[in-house]
């Protein structure tokens, strides 16, 4: 039997090689300042941050005159894409002490603006704090449309992978940036997201191991299961335009799992096999990673997160972590975020990555 350490490199090398084969001309990293956006775009109704703006922050009068706020640029790739938007909160510190890092992710429709509240309430706490647009959103859509279009793209041609592989791409070439920058610790950089957002920051530390810390907020699903027991309708709910332009082109007269399970295959291969929850949950043991979901959420059913969840916890008990996962459903709830989960969250970045912890 494989050690969960052999079995992580080899689902890291598989994955990597697919992320690599649809993709442009590699650059050299390199990140560019940018301005402020000034009318940050939605693809949809702008979500509320009730839950975001009930993050635990530090009682400073004058935060905002307090804050070093970055706007930059990352070139991760030669395709026009291939320029990710950051924006990076963080305090005027007199100190030049390494801190560490959070890396948060928005959900479908979003943008890096929208976390402001969030990215405020960490960096106040003495965190840099990091916000992104993902593919085809905020400073990286052209149209209202733009996330759809790239899907029933990606459907058609094959030469993209824009529903969560892409961004997990950026997110590799972010880590490689964080990691230089003189103002983080490298061994202390987290990452978590909403819903969308939470399945790349789930995928990203599969796939990377300098996220060090993990918190998917309502994103981690079996999509296999979901296949299998047909309790898809509510993932698929969420692009269903791309869904729709695959049954016509099926010849379908109503979208079912053949069709499901062949637009996963076409626009985010592996995804409903070898690289499913049941196989990238357990290669971020020993990491700290704690999901959180809604114990009604359609779009992440619970009976798909069985066989996950319990090879996650068999990983962690074989590299002698198992303190360091934990899963929690939050009974009633759909697929909403909570400020309990945002609480929840907080206090588990302050609890392994905050330095007087970090060094017990």
């Amino acid at each position: 039997m494989e050690t969960p350490i052999t079995g992580a490199e080899q689902f890291r090398s598989e994955f990597l090689h697919l992320l690599l084969s649809r993709r442009s001309p590699q650059v050299p990293l390199m990140a560019e300042s940018s301005k402020p956006v000034e009318n940050p775009m939605y693809q949809a109704d702008v979500p509320s941050t009730e839950a975001i703006e009930s993050c635990p922050r530090e009682d400073i009068g004058n935060l905002k005159e307090m804050l070093k706020e970055e706007n930059l640029h990352l070139h991760t790739e030669a395709a026009e894409q291939g320029r990710l938007p950051l924006l990076i909160l963080s305090l005027k510190e007199k100190s030049e002490e390494k801190r560490p890092a959070v890396v948060f992710m928005h959900g479908t429709n979003g943008n890096k603006e929208w976390l402001r509240p969030w990215l405020e309430a960490y960096a106040s706490r003495g965190y840099v704090a990091i916000g992104l647009d993902s593919r085809y959103h905020g400073e990286r859509a052209n149209c209202k449309t733009a996330y759809r279009d790239a899907l029933i793209s990606s459907w058609r041609n094959g030469n993209t992978m824009p529903f969560i592989f892409d961004t997990v791409w950026d997110l590799i070439k972010l880590a490689e940036y964080l990691t230089q920058r003189e103002d983080i610790d490298p061994e202390r950089i987290g990452i978590t997201g909403i819903s969308l957002g939470g399945m790349h920051a789930w995928f990203a530390a599969a796939a990377d191991t300098r996220y060090s810390v993990v918190v998917p907020l309502i994103g981690v699903q079996g999509f296999r299961w979901a296949i299998d027991h047909d309790e898809w309708e509510g993932r698929v709910n969420s692009i269903k335009p791309l869904f729709e332009e695959a049954r016509i082109d099926l010849g379908k007269n109503k979208i079912d799992k053949e069709v499901v399970e062949k637009v996963w295959n076409r626009i985010a291969p592996g995804l409903a096999s070898q690289f499913d929850s049941p196989y990238s949950l357990p290669v971020i043991a020993p990491r700290p990673l704690y999901i959180l979901n809604g114990g009604k959420d359609p779009r992440n059913p619970l009976g798909g997160l069985v066989v996950p969840l319990k090879r996650a916890r068999k990983a962690y008990k074989k590299t002698a972590s198992h303190g360091e996962f934990k899963f929690v459903s939050e009974d009633g709830v759909g697929h909403e975020l909570t400020s309990f989960m945002i609480k929840e969250s907080s206090d588990w970045f302050d609890k392994f990555l905050k330095k007087e912890d970090h060094d017990l």
